[in-house]
């Protein structure tokens, strides 16, 4: 688990530490607000605990997940409570504001050269 510091490419994303979760995908949760990318944890929930740990704002992070061959998954157990703050109280894991699902796309390219 680790917050990014410098830009990576897909492929170091895709083995960015020893220990990774999955074979196929990784989970990341971005601080739409600060720019910041989290990555590589078990859950979503954990890599939200660490940008807290960070001075992020829980309103600013939304948890997706990164394919190995780059396709954004905007799905989460994080997520339904920005949802509902964002007025879609009924949207479940999905990020369902289009606006935070812009931004994290903008974090995922400002940080993953996919």
């Amino acid at each position: 688990m680790l917050i990014l510091e410098k830009e990576i490419t897909l492929d170091e994303l895709k083995h960015i530490e020893p220990v990774m979760y999955f074979d196929d995908m990784i989970k990341c949760v971005a601080d739409i607000d600060k720019g910041l990318l989290a990555v590589n944890a078990e859950m979503h929930a954990d890599l939200e605990t660490l940008l807290l740990e960070h001075g992020s704002n829980q309103k600013s992070l939304y948890g997706f997940n990164i394919w190995e061959d780059g396709d954004i998954e905007f799905d989460s157990l994080i997520n339904p409570p920005r949802n509902r703050e964002a007025g879609y109280p009924r949207a479940g894991r999905y990020v369902a504001d289009p606006d935070a699902r812009e931004k994290i796309r903008e974090v995922v390219e400002q940080w993953v050269n996919i």
